[in-house]
């Protein structure tokens, strides 16, 4: 709730998440603290979903169903790293409309404010033809393109040392291949609403002109100075359900019977995780450690697993991390937050999107390490895990970046700069915002 000249201005937020649990959970967590500081909060994203914003107590607004959402998890392509991105765009292109329709059957409200990430098209169109104050969230620094300090590209990394004009060129090339997939439904709904066409999507165009918001701290990635200038860094948001979802009698009996587990988890969306799993339980052999598999999809896990290896279909990390001795995983922003939180070490097996970058960012902190898919087998990954869990000096770091973590500051941080937008005239006026 906003101070405005002594008057109380409450808003109408509508929280646009699009992807996987990891990019839901943390709109879900900015929608519960938006609530509480007294603003009436709508989410707008597939029927998978629903249930548990309704479980929340969040209003909810459809943005496709719980079918269309498995039909793409099912896609063994979703995980390519080039592929992917084909696949994102068959989910994405046919959401732009619909989520225009959306935002403009509540545009009349003058309190509207729109929180949405660089994939919701229909909310940036929003914007600009119905004027619709907006937040662009980047729950990861790769949305962010530099030519300063270059995120990693699933196929390859662009070296900080690369002269600016190669960088340039390359993200040129880049926009070109990204564009030939995207813009032209892009554009073709565009020029039915009146506007003109818009090239290279994701180099400026997707962010917001008002305010885009980085949902992670500044020493995890740090501001560069051709982000857009609207840019402010805040922090991990860290919600993962763990107020609706309590751990298992029969998980916090098996972890604790023994010493901390390792834990592994392939993605919440990941339905082609048998070799991740395979691997698992091979390196778990391999070091005498007692395993962690978490999966909704069970068809993926071993069918015979030794007594100390268990699978449960989901517990939040928050609960569980703290009593393991590491986590395995896929490289997802909010995986990685949790563990970050957690203070264990991380072994990541990166496949595309954000996931490679994040694992530079990793090593970078040193409590870290990972290894691509077709080096994730037993033996590989139980001489990594072997070097992380034993080093003192790693979980000297882990514990080092755990207390550098600050959610409630960072959550509180969120719901001001989204608060400052609209009609009060104070979206430039922002304390401690970073570039």
């Amino acid at each position: 709730m906003v101070q405005c000249r002594g008057v109380r201005v409450v808003k109408h937020v509508l929280l646009i998440p699009m992807g996987s649990s990891g990019d839901v959970h943390p709109f879900l967590g900015m929608g519960i603290a938006l609530r509480e500081r007294g603003h009436r909060v709508t989410v707008v994203t597939g029927g998978y979903f629903a249930p548990l914003v309704h479980r929340i107590g969040l209003e909810y607004a459809a943005l496709g169903t719980t079918e269309e959402y498995l039909e793409v998890c099912a896609d063994p392509e979703l995980w390519h790293a080039r592929r992917g991105l084909a696949v994102i765009a068959r989910m994405i292109k046919p959401y732009a409309e619909r989520l225009y329709q959306v935002i403009e059957g509540y545009a009349d409200d003058s309190s509207l404010i729109v929180v949405a990430p660089t994939l919701a098209f229909g909310a940036r169109v929003a914007q600009e033809k119905l004027g619709v104050p907006t937040a662009t969230v980047c729950l990861q620094p790769f949305c962010f393109r530099s030519v300063y300090q270059s995120p990693a590209w699933p196929i390859f990394s662009i070296p900080d040392w690369w002269p600016a004009v190669g960088k340039r060129l390359l993200y040129r090339l880049g926009d070109f291949e990204v564009d030939r997939i995207f813009a032209p439904d892009i554009n073709a709904f565009r020029v039915s609403m009146g506007l003109e066409p818009v090239h290279r999507v994701f180099h400026e165009w997707c962010f917001s002109t008002d305010r885009v918001i980085g949902l992670f701290p500044g020493w995890y990635a740090a501001p560069q100075p051709d982000w857009p200038s609207v840019t402010v860094v805040t922090g991990f948001p860290l919600y993962d359900e763990a107020d609706q979802v309590p751990v298992s009698e029969a998980l916090n009996a098996f972890i604790a019977d023994g010493e901390p587990p390792l834990v592994f988890t392939p993605g919440s969306a990941n339905q082609h995780a048998r070799p991740f799993f395979t691997a698992a339980v091979e390196a778990c052999d391999r070091l005498s450690r007692r395993g962690v598999l978490l999966t909704r999809f069970p068809d993926q896990v071993p069918e015979r697993l030794p007594d100390s290896i268990r699978h449960f279909v989901y517990a939040p990390l928050s609960r569980i991390l703290p009593r393991a001795a590491a986590l395995i995983h896929h490289g997802g922003i909010g995986t990685i937050a949790q563990a970050l939180a957690a203070g264990v070490p991380q072994l990541l097996m990166p496949m595309a999107y954000d996931q490679p970058d994040n694992a530079v960012r990793l090593r970078c902190l040193g409590v870290g390490s990972s290894l691509k898919p077709r080096r994730f087998r037993g033996p590989q990954v139980a001489r990594e895990l072997k070097e992380l869990v034993e080093s003192r000096e790693v979980l000297a770091r882990c514990q080092a970046v755990a207390r550098r973590l600050d959610r409630r500051r960072a959550m509180t941080q969120t719901c001001e700069l989204i608060e400052q937008l609209g009609g009060d005239g104070s979206e430039s006026r922002v304390a401690g915002s970073v570039r």
